[in-house]
C-alpha cells in the first residue's frame, strides 16, 4: 500500500497546477485519486501496480512534454525508477499522443480499446466511470448538454471494447 500513496504523492506533485474543467475548478488530483478509490474499494482490485498506474494515468500525458516539464522519455524513465516497468507499461497503455489531432486520440481509444492490458482495461474503465460520474455531477463549465452527450456516446463506444473485464 506504501507504494499506491507514493504514486498519489507524487501525481499530486506532478499535477499540482492543473484543475478540473468544472465550475469550482477542482484540483486535478482528485480525478486519479478518484480512479485508484473506484479501483480498490469499489472493484476490490489488490494488484499494486494496477492501483500506481491508476494513480499516474495522466502523467505522461499532461505532465510531460510541454515546456519547464520532463520530457516524455524523462518521464518514462522517471516512472519505471520510481515504480517499476510494470507500472510504466500500464501508463503507456492508457496514455493518448497529444501530438495528434483531439478526434484521431478519441478515435483511436475506442480501436486500441480491445488490445490494451488487463490491467490497463481497469484503468480504462476506471477513467471512464470517474468522467462520467463527474460530468453527470458538475459538468465542465463550457460543455452545454450536447457536448455532454456526445462524450457519454463516445465512453460508451470505449467501453464496449472493454468487454471482458471484470470490474
Amino acid at each position: 500500500m506504501a507504494r499506491v500513496i507514493d504514486a498519489i504523492a507524487f501525481a499530486a506533485h506532478a499535477h499540482r497546477r492543473q484543475r478540473r474543467k468544472d465550475d469550482e475548478a477542482t484540483p486535478y488530483i482528485s480525478h486519479p485519486v478518484a480512479l485508484v478509490h473506484i479501483l480498490s474499494v469499489e472493484a476490490g482490485v489488490e494488484d499494486i501496480d494496477v492501483l500506481c498506474a491508476a494513480a499516474l494515468h495522466d502523467y505522461l500525458e499532461d505532465c510531460c512534454g510541454q515546456d519547464g516539464q520532463p520530457t516524455l522519455e524523462q518521464g518514462r524513465a522517471l516512472l519505471c525508477e520510481r515504480f517499476g516497468a510494470g507500472v510504466l507499461a500500464l501508463v503507456e497503455a492508457v496514455t493518448d499522443d497529444k501530438a495528434l489531432p483531439k478526434a484521431e486520440r478519441k478515435r483511436l481509444q475506442v480501436e486500441h480499446a480491445a488490445h490494451i492490458p488487463e490491467g490497463a482495461r481497469l484503468i480504462k474503465l476506471a477513467d471512464k466511470t470517474a468522467n462520467l460520474r463527474d460530468i453527470a455531477a458538475c459538468p465542465p463549465a463550457d460543455w452545454p448538454l450536447f457536448r455532454r452527450r456526445e462524450y457519454f456516446d463516445w465512453a460508451a463506444q470505449v467501453v464496449a471494447r472493454l468487454r471482458g473485464t471484470h470490474a
